[in-house]
């Protein structure tokens, strides 16, 4: 609003944290109708005016406010050293030591379940010694009693044939017919002799020799190595400072755009300004810019390449995609991918390394955008006949979901293309409504510009909306409100069905096409 307003157009607007920041009113205290405005460079105190010319004669001054905003400066500065370094860095501390704590635990876990297997272990052996020990012992039992029940039978049949004896003899003793007395005395005289045996002898048990020592060596100990602690990894300052120049290297270029904004329009012609060929693709129905001038293109056969602006082909990737702006580069660089057949995002740094990046469950991802703004990853998806577009963070954690309007009814059908504009709005090329829905970044319904089935589009740093219609093949332009602008690019200016679009750093207009892989350059804006 306040940018439309023709009071305040072209008032300089900037992020708040970045605002000048006014000098306090302060009253000085000698002379109270006055404000203090000035700094004694002797004194390093604040005077007014009046102080100046009577009470700091000879002395130097400087202007408050000068000395203000550099001190506000030097506290920002700090605030932002303080919430994007030290806050960060000893966060991620924090965290590595709760990680540590947690490993410790299942480290301490594993030993306590190592020892006990040691114990059961040897427990085992020891069971199994005791059992084999007694069980010679009960052989050796079994062994000698047999034995001494056979000396016991040996005895007892002897005892009785003694008394059978004994018997005899007494009926002798009472014998009156003399002729058998005298002739069995004589044949039974003759008495076998006690029988000899053997007494047992019993095993022994040996007891083991054994101390605490010695059943230690058996189980095993726990010891301490004997290793220095490794300190912690502490990210260098240099890396924030780094940093730091980056993030004011983006800022100025924030600033340098919001500069630009103020003096770029519309122009009323439309310039070519070169063409290239993107090899390895028969159409090409999706392009985006990435860092260093690389150039990310598909066709609708699945086809990904990586090309320089001379051409030359890099990487060739061969997707699950079709005719869908189905890729983005990160803020970091990297690659993202959708993949509709196995449900998951992929990710490809610029070490070529991949990893599956995101799972998308039951839904089929087909298309996807990395914004600008804040890194956030948002997702076309559609799944049994519904549509939704989904945000994830940097990290790919789940943060949002857009699928319907306040009452209910379905956003989308067909969500082919994604981007977001400058104010935050989430941009959808939906090929099955014939329309672009825009929703803001709360995921609430904004509008839809529908009266052509829409394919590529983007936004520009003006916010404009630039999208292909694929009915009449031609390139439109809307403002942020969904207002139509203009009939940009028609067959007039060279293009044969327009499938994607994308605006480089110098504000060009790149728009492939279906059929060929030439890429045609336009200069638009003024």
């Amino acid at each position: 609003v306040h940018k439309k307003s023709p009071d305040t157009k072209k008032h300089e607007v900037a992020p708040y944290q970045q605002r000048k920041r006014q000098l306090p009113e302060v009253k000085c205290h000698i002379h109270v109708n006055r404000y203090v405005d000035m700094l004694c460079e002797q004194c390093q105190v604040p005077v007014c005016s009046k102080c100046a010319t009577k009470d700091h004669g000879g002395h130097t001054f400087i202007d408050l406010e000068t000395v203000y905003a550099e001190k506000c400066a030097i506290c920002l500065n700090e605030i932002n050293k303080i919430e994007e370094y030290f806050l960060p860095t000893s966060q991620d501390l924090l965290k590595s030591t709760k990680t540590d704590s947690t490993e410790i635990k299942k480290i301490m876990e594993s030993l306590r379940t190592s020892i006990r297997t040691a114990a059961e272990s040897l427990k085992s052996m020891v069971d199994a010694v005791t059992s084999d020990n007694i069980k010679q012992v009960n052989e050796q039992e079994k062994s000698l009693l047999q034995l001494l029940n056979a000396q016991e039978k040996k005895y007892n049949d002897y005892i009785s044939y003694i008394n059978e004896h004994v018997k005899k003899f007494h009926g002798y003793l009472f014998s009156k017919n003399l002729q058998i007395l005298m002739s069995e005395i004589t044949k039974n005289l003759k008495i076998d002799p006690i029988p000899e045996t053997t007494k047992p002898v019993p095993p022994l048990f040996t007891a083991g020799q054994y101390s605490k020592e010695d059943v230690t060596k058996l189980l095993g100990r726990v010891t301490v190595p004997d290793t220095k602690p490794e300190n912690r990894k502490i990210k260098p300052m240099e890396t924030f400072s780094t940093q730091l120049k980056s993030t004011e290297s983006q800022r100025k270029q924030d600033r340098e755009k919001s500069a630009m904004k103020q003096t770029l329009s519309l122009s009323s012609s439309v310039t070519k300004v070169r063409e290239y060929r993107v090899p390895g693709v028969y159409s090409v129905y999706h392009i985006l810019l990435g860092k260093s001038g690389r150039i990310w293109a598909s066709d609708e056969c699945g086809s990904l390449v990586q090309t320089d602006l001379l051409g030359n082909l890099l990487q060739k990737i061969q997707t699950s995609g079709g005719s869908e702006g189905y890729h983005t580069v990160t803020q970091d660089g990297d690659l993202i991918y959708t993949d509709r057949k196995n449900k998951v995002i992929n990710r490809i740094k610029q070490d070529n390394t991949m990893t599956e990046f995101i799972k998308t469950g039951d839904w089929e991802p087909i298309s996807i955008h990395s914004s600008h703004i804040n890194g956030d990853i948002l997702v076309g998806m559609i799944k049994d006949g519904k549509a939704k577009v989904t945000r994830y963070n940097k990290t790919g954690e789940e943060i949002q979901n857009i699928q319907r309007y306040n009452k209910g009814q379905e956003l989308y059908s067909n969500p082919c293309y994604i981007t977001e504009n400058i104010n935050g709005d989430v941009c959808t090329s939906d090929y099955d409504k014939r329309a672009v829905v825009v929703v803001n970044k709360s995921g609430q319904y904004r509008f839809s510009y529908t009266f052509f089935p829409p394919n590529g589009m983007c936004t520009d740093l003006l916010g404009h909306i630039i999208v292909c219609d694929g009915l009449s093949d031609t390139v439109n332009v809307l403002d942020q409100d969904g207002q139509f602008l203009s009939l940009l690019l028609t067959e007039q200016q060279g293009i044969m069905y327009p499938r994607s679009l994308c605006v480089d750093d110098g504000n060009n207009l790149h728009v492939g096409q279906f059929n060929t892989s030439t890429v045609k350059v336009y200069k638009y804006l003024q």
